[in-house]
């Protein structure tokens, strides 16, 4: 076969600036900065660092938001050694290490129910708790990184009456919060949106007349809606799940049916976005000798339905949290094993359709945990897990995710193959769709490749799938992406 080389009279190839070095006949990625990445092998392999204490007093109720806008993590909680009043303290993260900065006080009397998330929009973090140094009212307060401090504007009661078990969420779309909470025996909840430094509270809705406990809430991206979970006290302790909508606009929200995803007693409810229309909520099955239990849940309108429960844990576990690892499209569930003394292990779901399954359970701290919470951390692809240890002090602990620069959320972004070697910083030829990159070898004519995550080619899909193109000798390639 005869190959005219490329028409330069055709947009075949374009100009980008290296962000690191690429070698010639490389696969490359475009960043949302605009430069390009060559795709290669593993960036990071999996670890876990050593744990990093907080607090040396027991701290209860603690909670992780992290701050897009600062890189930073904010931790709260309830510190006991401190007359239990509700703490803020700034976290950094460098590969695998956590330094802290100074532990802030938030609220100067004894605050339960505390729940913390990062406002995009306003670049704040917002606290949700109850000031039982004012009656059980519910309050928020709105916190601003800077370095590693932070300051507070001033609390706001959202609810005047005695309110438990709080937990918010953010709705990235409308730029607002929900916060969800019992109040007397009923599910409540209100809006609650950020200006400067101060929050302002929506209409009080209902969401369950029954009496909920163990709550929890997640903004469902894919579906613009909130799914909160709870167990419902009134009714046998079962686990139980209704979908939010809040109007463009407005500062009011409204609920669909409630669906019940457990029968049985359901503790330690957590539920994790990922992606789509989907959502994964984890367990303890009291009903089930205290399993470890996970479901996942898809949001169709206003309503909820849910896969088939899968025990991920076969022992009775004591404290649970989970993330969702956007990288890799994967859950890792954390929680304390009854049957390891309550050590801190982590185990890897993988959701396909509305089924879910478990595997690769690992050891993460070998001390006795409690107060069990993660948070994802999407720069370098790491999870955040902060707990109590066997001293009762205040632990966090990252665990780094293997990955690649070649992932599902990535996998869009490939252009084409690299003209040149060059160092990072400098132009680079990309040849892209119906160019033909003459730099390959060993390629067999007539045979479609793939761009695998390690940056090779190979003759079937990875996953991602990722056309290359089309082999025309061993050493070209006619550019398809």
């Amino acid at each position: 076969m005869r190959i005219i080389g490329n028409n330069p009279q055709l947009s075949r190839q374009t100009q980008g600036t290296a962000s690191g070095a690429i070698t010639g006949g490389k696969p490359v990625v475009v960043n949302t900065d605009g430069t390009v990445t060559q795709i290669s092998a593993t960036a990071n392999s999996a670890s876990t660092g050593t744990a990093a204490k907080f607090d040396d007093e027991y701290a209860r109720k603690t909670r992780i938001a992290y701050d897009t806008n600062t890189d930073k993590f904010v931790i709260i909680y309830r510190d006991d050694g401190n007359s239990n009043y509700g703490t803020a303290i700034v976290g950094t993260i460098s590969d695998t290490s956590i330094s802290y900065g100074t532990a802030v006080v938030f609220e100067s009397a004894n605050s339960n129910y505390l729940d913390i998330t990062f406002d995009s929009n306003a670049n704040k973090v917002l606290i949700v708790y109850q000031d039982d140094g004012n009656s059980g009212q519910g309050t928020a307060i709105v916190g601003t990184v800077s370095g590693t401090s932070i300051s507070f504007g001033s609390p706001t009661v959202f609810d005047t009456s005695d309110t438990k078990d709080c937990a918010v969420a953010f709705d990235s779309a409308l730029n607002k919060s929900l916060v969800i909470y019992k109040r007397s025996s009923t599910g409540r909840s209100r809006i609650l949106t950020i200006s400067g430094t101060s929050v302002s509270a929506g209409n009080d809705a209902e969401f369950e007349s029954g009496n909920v406990s163990e709550t929890d809430i997640d903004f469902i991206t894919g579906a613009n809606k909130f799914l909160a979970v709870f167990e419902d006290t009134s009714d046998s302790q079962k686990g139980k799940a209704i979908v939010g909508t809040i109007a463009s606009g407005d500062s009011t929200i409204s609920y669909g049916s409630v669906a019940v995803y457990n029968t049985g007693r359901s503790e330690l409810n957590k539920v994790i976005n990922i992606g789509s229309s989907k959502a994964v909520i984890v367990y303890r099955d009291h009903g089930n000798s205290l399993y470890g239990t996970a479901v996942v849940a898809t949001i169709s309108s206003t309503s909820v339905s849910f896969g088939s429960a899968v025990v991920f844990k076969s022992n009775q576990i004591n404290a649970l949290t989970i993330l969702y690892n956007s990288s890799d499209s994967k859950v890792y569930v954390m929680y304390a094993d009854a049957s390891a003394s309550d050590a801190l292990k982590m185990i890897t779901g993988t959701i396909s359709g509305t089924s879910i399954s478990f595997a690769d359970e690992i050891t993460l701290d070998s001390s006795t945990t409690a107060n069990i919470n993660g948070m994802y951390i999407p720069d370098g692809s790491k999870g955040l897990i902060a707990f109590n240890n066997g001293s009762s002090d205040g632990m966090a602990i990252i665990r780094q995710f293997a990955s690649t620069n070649l992932s599902a959320s990535t996998s869009e972004a490939f252009i084409g193959f690299a003209e040149d070697t060059v160092a990072t910083g400098q132009p680079v030829t990309i040849n892209t769709k119906g160019a033909i990159d003459e730099n390959q070898s060993s390629l067999t004519p007539a045979q479609q490749y793939f761009v695998q995550t390690d940056g090779t080619l190979g003759t079937s899909a990875d996953d991602p799938s990722v056309v290359a193109g089309t082999a025309v000798t061993a050493t070209k390639l006619i550019v398809k992406g």
